[in-house]
């Protein structure tokens, strides 16, 4: 009889191999992380990143059997509070590799997106944590202590990857608890990570993006949703030669259409010739307020007959229904958001009153969700095997007209009503675990979710 290994026990074999495969250590040392004594930095990064999958917290880990095998407490806490560190080089570094695994599985005509959005990341409980602030939670409409979670991510239509973030404290200071404390070296990377929490949301963006093109990585589009589709925005980012697609609010703006100045309910009108029978209700050709080309699309609201929701796309060469097939790209965000926050332990493994323990766990967290897709797509994905296999397995299927709008339309749906808990949401983040490995699902557990 073969004996069967505990899921702990397989789960850490099979990290130390990914470990190696994925070349952590390199990762961590192009971020300038590194030590010359006592337990390594990939030892400690890896003892963290497991602590999800024990079901335990660094303290209760301490308490364990294992002690005796780990390093003390302050070792770890010295690790995650060092300013010097550059977590984002790490996160660049790692991101990419797995980026440039992925894309000789599908084919070159591929379109491959990048997706900015925001979440909350709360911390309620506590009081003296550094630049601690009152921040807005569109979802409820209330103010929430805790940061803004700006996150950009690249995807081709079936897997996500984090690739880079920012937790935005307020820009008032009636709203802002806590500021910058007083000792920290301004050459650091911890104080420049400081200094961009206080910048605005449209900065944020515009200068994560310039990065992520600086470091190497591409897309055709940058998808976003209401809260960021505006005309300085869309202008910075198109300076950078990538198009935007975004859902647009009803509000006062106008559009420039045959030499008049138009709302969107005026362009609706004018666009009433165009309509069809399907779920597209017609488009147009329109330039925004800072003189780009840009085509609106209407698409159906299923709730309301009378009203309708609207995505602007700067690149005029795509149909209609492309362009809602593309946006439906946008909701793998809002999937990541609820695995991190519920499975991976965003903002709740550990608790500390320094801005760096915030970036270094918040990007071992998204390393694990990395870990976690690329395990998913080598499950779900035959080409993964190599040699025989990738001549002969189809590459993953991309996302369809029909699932694009089902998704669109649930996530307004969600945003309307302000609920939390979306059947479309739920079966999303199912099927994500439904395609990782048997030892990885074990150990998780079974998926919760939250907001």
């Amino acid at each position: 009889m073969i004996t069967k290994k505990p899921s702990h026990e397989q789960l850490q074999n099979s990290l130390l191999q990914s470990f190696s495969l994925l070349k952590i250590g390199t990762h961590l040392r192009k971020g300038g992380i590194t030590k010359g004594l006592g337990y390594s930095c990939l030892e400690l990064f890896r003892i963290i990143f497991l602590l999800v999958f024990q079901h335990k917290n660094w303290f209760r880990l301490l308490e364990s059997e294992k002690r005796s095998d780990l390093p003390g407490k302050d070792a770890v806490y010295r690790f995650l509070n060092h300013p010097r560190y550059n977590w984002r080089a790490f996160l660049y570094s790692f991101s990419a590799s797995l980026i440039r695994s992925i894309r000789p599985l599908t084919s070159e005509n591929r379109v491959c997106v990048f997706i900015v959005d925001d979440s909350v990341f709360s911390r309620s409980r506590s009081k003296s944590l550094e630049l601690l602030a009152r921040v807005h939670d569109h979802t409820t409409g209330k103010f929430v202590k805790g940061f803004q979670m700006l996150t950009l991510g690249w995807s081709d239509g079936f897997t996500f990857l984090p690739i880079d973030f920012s937790l935005l404290s307020s820009r008032k200071e009636e709203n802002r608890l806590q500021g910058i404390r007083g000792d920290i070296d301004k050459r650091t990377n911890g104080y420049k990570r400081r200094k961009e929490a206080l910048q605005s949301k449209p900065d944020a963006v515009s200068a994560m993006i310039q990065h992520a093109l600086q470091a190497g990585f591409e897309a055709d589009y940058v998808l976003m949703d209401t809260w960021f589709t505006h005309h300085p925005l869309i202008q910075e980012i198109c300076k950078n030669g990538i198009h935007v697609i975004g859902m647009v609010k009803q509000l006062k703006q106008r559009y420039l259409y045959q030499n008049q100045q138009l709302t969107l309910s005026e362009l609706f009108q004018r666009s009433s010739k165009q309509r069809t029978n399907g779920e597209l209700l017609g488009s147009i050709l329109v330039t925004i307020g800072n003189g780009l080309p840009a085509k609106i699309v209407f698409v159906k609201n299923r709730n309301k007959k009378r009203e309708w929701l609207t995505i602007l796309s700067t690149d005029c060469t795509l149909e209609a229904g492309e362009i809602v097939r593309i946006y439906g790209m946008r909701w793998k965000i809002e999937t990541f958001f609820k695995v991190v926050k519920s499975s991976l332990q965003l903002a709740k493994e550990f608790q500390g009153r320094c801005y760096d323990l915030l970036i270094s766990h918040t990007t071992i967290v998204f390393a694990r969700y990395i870990f976690l897709a690329w395990e998913s797509r080598k499950e779900a994905d035959g080409k993964t095997i190599g040699g025989l296999f990738y001549l002969l397995c189809d590459e993953v299927k991309d996302m369809d007209f029909k699932s694009a709008f089902l998704q669109l339309w649930s996530l307004v749906e969600s945003m309307v009503t302000q609920i939390k808990k979306t059947e479309t949401l739920v079966c999303q983040v199912k099927q994500f675990f439904r395609t990782l490995p048997s030892y990885i699902k074990v150990c998780l557990g079974a998926p919760m979710c939250e907001s």
